[in-house]
């Protein structure tokens, strides 16, 4: 039997670890790359002194935000962006001028001809042009060294957990920058449990120390089944109840707000930490109750004074196990908070957390690209978040023990 134990703790933390190693392997490599997308690299003429740009900056010069290369460090002057649909209207535009005469469509030679067909070579022609370009172009054109190969910011972590922008689709250049999905997080997370707990405590206090026991006897086990309910049925309560009521009520455009996550979150919280403060509360000795009213306290008092100080390692651990489920919990929070990747000013607007992120784009992340890497570091954001908790859990448990 003892073999038989060990060997069933064994595998199960020898499958944690792996687990542990394989997210660290999948997600650990999008540090230091370059975030542009496949293939692709940003080149320059000389003209605008560019010689490294974040990928904001990309995404500003190719939506026509930033104009002027003095913006990026680059030389004063208009930046022209270049695609590869601005070759096909010059390729276009020659055959249209030399179709009508047949000798100069001859005369134009296989070295012309295959130079219309690489974007670099337009660039190097090209005053103030900037382009992104396949990186293969580099090696095959023969202009490769009168353009400047603009370097990008590299992913580093402080980019990546302090960054506002999330566009890991954007072309040329992803934005992976997570802040808004961690603030988000943070709100919806923090908000359920300042609203879960003194309501879960304050149950916990009438199942343990004022329920009838025949009131206790239906209350306690109906709890514990709503801790059985899977998210995604919180979820559809709360798309069309709870959603459409807080629109009604704001007078909002769209009722998926961080309230409707907060509110969501709490309900799915509170029968974790009813439950758990509940048991910590009748684990107190009844001898201390006794001891308190013999002294003349009052029955609040008692509760108030001794019962809910003595129980309150276990009310902490409540506290926390409520924190790690809200942390984690994906499908409700993907279906009523909005899914907006920015950070939040009011409640009422629209967010993205971190599990959501990863459960809504995984699917459409190709394997091994730059996107399907940063999902990957999400989950270790979130297991090193999770990990916190529960040290702390773990801290101040202890820290009660000792006391007592």
């Amino acid at each position: 039997m003892k073999s038989i134990l060990f060997m069933a703790a064994l595998s199960s933390s020898i499958v944690i670890v792996l687990i542990i190693l394989f997210l660290f392997k999948e997600g650990s490599g999008l540090m230091g790359q370059r975030p542009l997308a496949f293939g692709q690299v940003i080149v320059a003429h000389p003209s605008t002194g560019i010689r490294r740009l974040e990928p904001a900056q990309i995404r500003g010069i190719s939506e026509g935000r930033i104009t002027d290369a003095g913006e990026v460090g680059g030389t004063p002057g208009p930046i022209r962006v270049l695609t590869y649909n601005s070759l096909d209207s010059l390729n276009a535009a020659r055959a249209e001028s030399v179709g009508a005469d047949s000798a100069m469509a001859t005369a134009m030679s296989a070295a012309d001809s295959a130079a219309s067909e690489r974007l670099l070579d337009v660039v190097a022609v090209t005053p103030r042009a900037i382009a992104s370009v396949f990186d293969d172009e580099l090696t095959d054109s023969p202009r490769a060294s009168e353009v400047t190969n603009v370097d990008v910011t590299r992913v580093n972590p402080f980019n990546f957990l302090f960054g506002k922008w999330w566009y890991p689709t954007a072309e040329p250049a992803p934005q992976l920058g997570i802040l808004s999905l961690i603030i988000g997080s943070l709100v919806v997370t923090l908000g359920a449990i300042l609203v879960a707990l003194p309501l879960g405590l304050a149950g916990a206090i009438y199942l343990s120390e004022v329920a009838h026991p025949a009131i206790r006897a239906v209350m306690k086990p109906a709890i514990e089944i709503l801790a059985g309910i899977p998210s995604v049925v919180f979820g559809f309560f709360g798309l069309v109840v709870l959603v459409p009521f807080i629109q009604r009520s704001f007078h909002l455009n769209v009722g998926e707000t961080a309230l409707a996550g907060i509110i969501m979150l709490a309900i799915m919280s509170l029968p974790t930490v009813i439950s758990i403060s509940e048991d910590a509360l009748n684990a107190v000795p009844g001898s201390y109750r006794e001891a308190s009213l013999a002294l003349g306290a009052t029955r609040w008092q008692t509760i108030t004074k001794i019962v809910v100080p003595a129980g309150l390692s276990g009310v902490t651990a409540a506290a926390m196990l409520g924190v790690g489920r809200a942390v984690g919990e994906t499908m409700t929070v993907l279906m009523v908070t909005g899914n907006a990747a920015q950070i939040p000013h009011s409640l009422l607007v629209p967010v993205r957390t971190l599990t959501a992120t990863i459960a809504a784009e995984l699917g459409e992340a190709p394997q091994g690209g730059i996107h399907y890497e940063a999902l990957f570091a999400i989950g270790i954001v979130l297991f090193v978040i999770t990990f916190v908790i529960n040290l702390i859990a773990d801290l101040v448990n202890a820290r009660y023990r000792r006391a007592d």
